[in-house]
């Protein structure tokens, strides 16, 4: 039997749950979870191995349009996402209006790779419901296969990797067999700490910050994280911080505790907020920022 390999790219609206599946795939998490849209910014790969096949899974920010510079680069990671699959996996739900966006369905059929549509939260919905729906995305994806399915409840999963492998081109591996991703344990280290930021404070601030690691010293069995909490305004910086600066040492103690479980080891982590005006139109700090 040849070896299968192939690039499978997950592309949708925010909140669908695009990175509730990514983990799911991958049997890891790779993907940071909230209930608030934007949650992913970047285009992260999770790689799926077995004796006969390699499937390197990417997920992405969910479409918006965008309003600043940051925004336009998280619609960059989509658009490269359509351009560079072997197979396109496009993400809805049971909830979401089935023309939004729709702008990306064209571009979508004409990608000439193979397309399947997922229809994720059935376990919110009833069959009647979502047979309905299959019917409608048959109309608008005529050469896709659409699957309905259940990430939380890993419901139809083992269905969709079945078929995402009988899909994928044949291929020696692209990354090494044990590979997980392609990020550095600091950016997962990061995401952990945006994560907790996004799930804390409210509003505009989560959409206001980005991390920075300036420090990552790893011992036998302590690691020392020194990081950076970057906003745009000055009264952001005491909102983060908070009274007495319970509101920061609250959100440093979460992510403390799930870095430690992430790296397996005890983190000693010092956290600091600086305020670098306007820094999500400031295309220097976003290309340092890896956007």
């Amino acid at each position: 039997m040849n070896h299968k390999a192939g690039f499978v790219n997950i592309i949708g609206n925010p909140n669908v749950g695009k990175s509730t599946l990514m983990n799911v795939l991958v049997g890891e998490k790779i993907s940071i979870i909230t209930h608030k849209s934007q949650t992913t910014r970047h285009r992260i790969l999770g790689i799926v191995n077995d004796d006969d096949y390699q499937i390197v899974f990417s997920d992405t920010p969910g479409i918006i349009k965008p309003h600043y510079k940051m925004q336009e680069s998280m619609m960059g990671f989509v658009n490269s996402a359509l351009q560079d699959a072997d197979v396109l996996v496009y993400v809805t739900d049971i909830k979401e209006t089935i023309d939004k966006n729709s702008e990306y369905f064209a571009k979508i059929t004409s990608s000439q790779v193979p397309v399947i549509v997922i229809i994720n939260k059935i376990d919110l919905s009833n069959e009647e419901e979502v047979k309905a729906l299959v019917a409608e995305f048959e109309k608008i994806f005529v050469n896709a296969t659409i699957i309905p399915l259940s990430a939380l409840l890993n419901k139809n999963m083992k269905e969709l990797v079945d078929l995402i492998v009988s899909k994928l081109p044949d291929s020696p591996p692209y990354y090494p067999k044990d590979q997980l991703t392609d990020k550095p344990e600091k950016f997962f280290v990061a995401e952990i700490l945006r994560e907790k930021i996004l799930k804390n404070y409210r509003k505009e601030i989560p959409y206001s910050v980005e991390i920075e690691i300036e420090e990552y010293i790893e011992e036998d069995k302590l690691v020392k994280i020194r990081a950076l909490i970057y906003v745009n305004r000055e009264s952001q910086k005491g909102i983060i911080i908070g009274n007495r600066g319970e509101a920061l040492k609250k959100t440093g103690t979460e992510a403390r505790k799930d870095m430690e479980d992430f790296l397996q080891k005890k983190v000693f982590l010092e956290t600091y907020v600086k305020v670098k005006k306007d820094w999500r139109d400031n295309t220097k700090m976003l290309k340092d920022f890896g956007y």
